[in-house]
């Protein structure tokens, strides 16, 4: 299909593209020239909570929406479906969600790529490379380089990583309550304000009601949504919040440094080293940023950075990879997918300056988190 040049032709082509988390997924649809035939919300679509078949399903149920929504007939293929999605990070099982993806839903797609999440962030703001720090329910680091090779830091479920996901913070606020009550470790601060946290969030009264929650009931999601409530408390000024957020800075910060052996230097040789920063917990930016800044500090960052928010969603980006994984020449305007809110300076020590453009003021976090707990970001 590359090198297709007639307009027409163009609007005939169809490419989708699904982002998904542990919470909830999109999906957008458009033809050859760009323009955006549908949008549609969904479900999570991490098959390792899942299970294949369960994701797969999902996934064509949003394909379906997708389609109705387009004026597309059920039974008129895409072109090409990219899948962006958390827990994708093995070709194996990968290869095994496109399989039932097509065993669910025959006329979804000519052609299927399935990747990371990390992936198509990367690609939405980054054509060259870069890093992306996905902190939401859960998170991952990964870095792209120009050569096409990726590393990673982290993404290996709450079980064994999610630093500085929500889900680890909000974790964390309950361990610093449960040990101060054992006596088995005094807090860094008062814990007043994040007990009534947690008893709001969880709906209960004692740390032995809690216990359904952290087992039998165990929902990774909702556990999660205990980091809005938390950051209300740091917008607020709970000692103990900001200091939760503050390590969560320290840990995202850490994952950059993790990466720097790996990265091709071409990177940020003439221009900053980009950053994409996805997730809900990036909402918190102020607060997470001290803790941040503190370990580039540290570790004496020789050279700059910038961080991006995307200003459109990552399913564009994943038909970004769609487009290039038929060979579709797929027209981009990367300068409107991203604004810049932070830069940090490491040429001359450990300088940094914040971002007017795209930058988040504090008084605009509870706004933000409130739109974070309604699902509505």
């Amino acid at each position: 299909m590359q090198g297709e040049n007639d307009m027409s032709d163009r609007d005939e082509v169809l490419l989708g593209g699904i982002e998904g988390g542990a919470t909830h997924s999109r999906l957008s649809i458009c033809n050859g020239n760009g323009k955006e035939l549908a949008s549609v919300t969904g479900p999570g679509t991490n098959h390792w909570m899942l299970g294949v078949e369960e994701c797969a399903k999902r996934i064509s149920n949003m394909v379906a929406q997708g389609k109705r929504l387009a004026g597309i007939p059920e039974d008129k293929h895409l072109d090409v479906l990219g899948l962006s999605l958390s827990g994708c990070e093995q070709e194996a099982s990968n290869q095994k969600l496109a399989d039932a993806v097509r065993a669910e839903s025959p006329y979804a797609a000519k052609s299927l790529l399935v990747c990371s999440d990390t992936a198509g962030s990367v690609a939405t703001a980054a054509p060259r490379g870069g890093l992306v720090i996905i902190s939401g329910t859960g998170s991952n680091t990964l870095l792209c380089n120009p050569d096409g090779s990726q590393h990673g830091c982290g993404g290996w479920g709450y079980l064994l990583g999610d630093e500085a996901s929500a889900y680890w913070i909000s974790h964390r606020a309950i361990k610093i309550y449960f040990d101060q009550e054992d006596n088995f470790a005094k807090p860094p601060h008062p814990t007043d304000f994040v007990w009534d946290a947690i008893k709001k969030h969880f709906n209960v009264t004692t740390r032995t009601d809690l216990l359904d929650h952290c087992y039998a009931k165990f929902d990774k999601p909702m556990f999660a949504g205990l980091c809005s409530k938390l950051a209300v408390g740091a917008k607020d000024g709970d000692a103990l919040s900001l200091y939760l957020f503050k390590e969560a800075g320290e840990l995202m910060a850490k994952t950059v440094m993790a990466l720097v052996p790996k990265m091709d230097p071409v990177l940020y040789a003439r221009d900053p080293l980009k950053i994409v920063c996805v997730g809900s917990v990036w909402l918190s930016w102020d607060f997470l940023k001290p803790g941040f800044v503190e370990v580039l500090g540290q570790e004496k960052i020789s050279f700059d950075i910038e961080l991006l928010r995307l200003t459109t969603s990552t399913s564009l980006g994943t038909i970004y990879l769609a487009a290039d994984f038929i060979n579709f020449d797929f027209k981009r305007h990367y300068e409107k997918n991203y604004n810049i809110f932070y830069k940090y300076e490491g040429k001359n020590g450990v300088k940094n300056s914040p971002i007017t453009n795209g930058k988040h003021k504090t008084s605009e976090v509870k706004d933000l988190i409130a739109l974070w707990s309604n699902g509505k970001i």
